[in-house]
Order: C-alpha cells, then sequence, then structure tokens
C-alpha cells in the first residue's frame, strides 16, 4: 500500500493570508494539489496546521484524512513526524508532496511508484535538472528516521545523508513551483 503525505499545515508568513485556500482557477491551491496526488495513492492524508479549519474546508467532499498538527509553528520537520504517525502499519511506502505544489505533472508521481516497485530502494527523488524536490517516495524502512527531523528542512536531511539508498529520476524540466507570495500564484 502506498500512501499520499500532503502537508498543508505552514503559517504563510511570505503570502500574507493562508495561501492554500487561495485560487488557481476555481480551485482552492490545497485541493488542486490534492486532486493530483490522490489517484496515485491508495491513502491520501492531509497534514493541516495554521488556519486548520479553512484548509479543511476546501479538501471538504475529498476521499482523504485530514491530520492536525498542533506544532505546525516548529517548522515543516513537525508535519512530516505528524504525518508519518499517522499512517497505517499497511503501508509500504509513502509519497510526501507539498500543499502549495499544484502545479505538480501528475505523471511525476507515477513515476516515483514505478521506479519504487521495479528497483525497491527506500528512497525514490526527483532532480529537476540537478535539483532534488518533492514530491519524494520513501519507503517504510525510512518512516522512522522522520521522528527525528527538526525545525523547517522538511526531509532533505534523509535523502542526501547516503545516496546509495536514493534512485533519482532525472528530468530536465524546472523543479515545480511553490507559491510562497501572491506574485508567484499570478504567474501560475
Amino acid at each position: 500500500m502506498i500512501a499520499g503525505l500532503l502537508l498543508a499545515a505552514g503559517g504563510a508568513r511570505r503570502f500574507g493570508s493562508q495561501k492554500l485556500v487561495a485560487t488557481l482557477g476555481d480551485t482552492p491551491i490545497v485541493r488542486r494539489s490534492a486532486l493530483l496526488l490522490a489517484p496515485h495513492v491508495d491513502d491520501l492524508v492531509v497534514v493541516v496546521g495554521y488556519d486548520a479549519d479553512r484548509v479543511r474546508l476546501a479538501l471538504d467532499g475529498l476521499t482523504a484524512r485530514i491530520v492536525e498538527n498542533p506544532g505546525w509553528a516548529e517548522g515543516q520537520a513537525s508535519s512530516l513526524r505528524t504525518g508519518f504517525a499517522a499512517l497505517s502499519g499497511e503501508v509500504d511506502a509513502a509519497i510526501v508532496a507539498l500543499g502549495d505544489q499544484p502545479s505538480i505533472d501528475p505523471s511525476i508521481y507515477a513515476m516515483l511508484t514505478a521506479r519504487w516497485r521495479s528497483a525497491g530502494t527506500p528512497i525514490i527523488a526527483p532532480r529537476y535538472r540537478g535539483t532534488i524536490s518533492p514530491p519524494i517516495l520513501f519507503a517504510r524502512s525510512i518512516f522512522e528516521e522522520m521522528d527525528a527531523l527538526q525545525g523547517d528542512l522538511g526531509a532533505r536531511r534523509i535523502v542526501e545523508r547516503d545516496s546509495a539508498r536514493v534512485a533519482f529520476i532525472d528530468l530536465d524540466v524546472a523543479p515545480p513551483t511553490d507559491i510562497d507570495t501572491p506574485a508567484d500564484l499570478d504567474a501560475l
């Protein structure tokens, strides 16, 4: 079983308001991100924190489990810990994706799962013109390491710790755009 962990708990300081409920077209950013990930996973877990009620409302009606991270202000590592703790024992791997990346090419999710199934490598990470960026797949053997993460650096440290356990998918495209400011949203 492959789970999806959509991180949607951050404070959106640079955006000035809850960016995840801002719309791209007619769809809230977080909902669009969830809709892109959902078809590629067996269980979708969305970690919310800042302005959690509004983010939940933006996800209303989707088949997803919403998990609240009360320590969201500590940084992305706390959301990773919260999300991985919410996974059932039946989960063999999890794709970590960001709620503020609503323009991910969905074929990347398919590539991650196909590569994991064929290679069995514990970490599958895309490299966009040499830059590692989410979404990233982690096998169950890595889950415990998430519990030791601290701060706002996310799981990059785990990916960079030992390249022998990482299979990279090299893509000749720019990394997915994070929506961090209103200008970022306007550019999409």
